[in-house]
C-alpha cells in the first residue's frame, strides 16, 4: 500500500509543486492538499493520512500551533517543509521539539528541485513507520556554563551518528551527560542552515559548548561540534591536537554530512581511544563507519529498536556487527561516560 501523504502550505504553488514530484514515486500517494491548518483538521480526518507535510508560517493559524494541537489530539507522523532563515530555522527547532520526526528545505538556495523531492519522498516513507514521541516535559534547565579547554592532548572521544528522531535524541543523550565531558563530535542530518539554530538550542540547555562546527575548530573536552548542514565533518590530526574539516564532497549514502564520512575518519586517527555511537535514523549511513571504528579498538554502541523513532541506521549497524552494545536511549549518556574512563 502507498503511503499516503497530505500537504499542508498557503502557496499553491508549493502544494501543486509537490503533489506532482510525489506522484512519481509508486510507494507514495498523495491522498490531499490543504492551503492552511484548519482545512487541514477537516481532511486528516476525512483522508485519513499516513504521513503530513507542514509548512510553518500560514494564514489562520501558524504550524507550530496547529502541530501542537495534532500531536496532542491525533498524533502522526509529521515533516517540517520549510524555508531557510534565521527565524524560519528557530521556529522549526521547535516544531521539532513539539513532536514534528523531521524538517525538509524547500527548494532553492543550495538544494534543487529534483534533490529535495527525491529527499523528501525517502523522509516520507521513513516517517509512515516512524514511532512518534509525544513530549510533555519541559526541556532541562539551563546549568552554569564550563568553557571548553583549550590545551593538552585529547584521552578520550565521542562520536555520534543520526537522522529522523536524531534531533531529540541527541537533546536527551547531551542533557543526561555530567557538565566535564570529553570532545563529542556529531552529525545529525539536517539541511544547511538549520544546524546552527539546532546547535544554539542545545547550547542553551547544556554546561557544556555546543556550537555548529566551522573549517578548523579544535576538538577538546567540554565542546560538542555538530557538523554543518551540507557539509561533510572530518576528524584530522595536527600533532597530538585535533581539530575537524569541513569538505564538500559527494554525498555518502546519500547524505552530506554523513556519519560514514566522520566515523571512518575517527578510525583512522583516534579509534582506541574513541566510543561511536549511532542513534534513531533512516537508511544505513554510520554502519559501516561504526564498523571500521570498532575493528580499529573504538568501542561502540547502537540505539535499541524500541527507544528509537526509526530503526533504520542502528539496525543496519547491528546487522553488520559494528555494535559492542545495544542500548535504549536513556542509557547511552551512563554508558558513554562509562566507557570514556575506561579509555583514557
Amino acid at each position: 500500500m502507498p503511503v499516503k501523504v497530505l500537504i499542508v502550505d498557503d502557496s499553491a504553488v508549493v502544494r501543486a509543486v509537490l503533489s506532482r514530484e510525489l506522484a512519481k514515486d509508486p510507494q507514495i500517494s498523495v491522498v490531499g492538499t490543504a492551503p492552511d491548518p484548519l482545512v487541514a483538521s477537516d481532511k486528516i480526518e476525512s483522508l485519513q493520512p499516513d504521513v503530513v507535510t507542514l509548512d510553518i508560517n500560514m494564514p489562520r493559524m501558524d504550524g507550530l500551533t496547529f502541530l501542537r494541537g495534532l500531536m496532542k489530539h491525533r498524533p502522526l507522523p509529521v515533516i517540517i517543509v520549510s524555508s531557510v532563515s534565521q527565524v524560519g530555522s528557530k521556529i522549526a527547532m521547535e516544531a521539532l521539539e513539539f513532536g514534528a520526526v523531521d524538517i525538509m528545505q524547500k527548494p532553492g538556495g543550495t538544494i534543487s528541485l529534483p534533490e529535495m523531492s527525491t529527499e523528501l519522498a525517502a523522509k516520507i516513507k521513513a516517517a509512515a513507520s516512524a514511532r512518534v514521541r509525544i513530549r510533555h516535559a519541559a526541556p532541562a534547565a539551563m546549568r552554569p556554563k564550563i568553557a571548553p579547554a583549550s590545551t593538552g592532548p585529547v584521552k578520550s572521544l565521542i562520536a555520534v551518528g543520526a537522522s529522523t528522531g536524531g534531533t531529540q535524541a541527541i537533546q536527551t543523550f547531551l542533557t543526561g551527560l555530567p557538565e566535564q565531558i570529553p570532545p563529542i563530535l556529531i552529525v545529525q542530518h539536517m539541511p544547511e542552515g538549520f544546524t546552527r539554530a539546532f546547535a544554539d538550542r542545545l547550547n542553551g540547555l547544556c554546561p557544556f559548548e555546543v556550537k555548529e562546527a566551522a573549517h578548523g575548530d579544535g576538538v577538546a573536552p567540554n565542546r560538542v561540534l555538530i557538523a554543518r548542514g551540507n557539509y561533510h565533518m572530518e576528524l584530522a590530526k595536527h600533532g597530538v591536537h585535533f581539530t575537524v574539516d569541513l569538505k564538500d564532497g559527494p554525498k555518502v549514502q546519500r547524505q552530506r554530512p554523513a556519519a560514514d564520512v566522520l566515523f571512518q575518519s575517527v578510525a583512522r586517527l583516534a579509534a582506541p581511544m574513541s566510543i561511536g555511537v549511532i542513534m534513531t535514523g533512516m537508511g544505513a549511513d554510520g554502519a559501516e563507519g561504526l564498523l571500521a571504528m570498532k575493528k580499529a579498538g573504538a568501542r561502540t554502541i547502537a540505539q535499541d529498536e524500541a527507544s528509537c523513532v526509526v530503526f533504520g541506521m542502528p539496525k543496519e549497524a547491528i546487522a553488520l556487527g559494528a555494535a559492542e552494545q545495544i542500548l535504549p536511549l536513556e542509557r547511552i549518556a551512563e554508558a558513554v561516560v562509562r566507557l570514556s574512563q575506561v579509555t583514557v
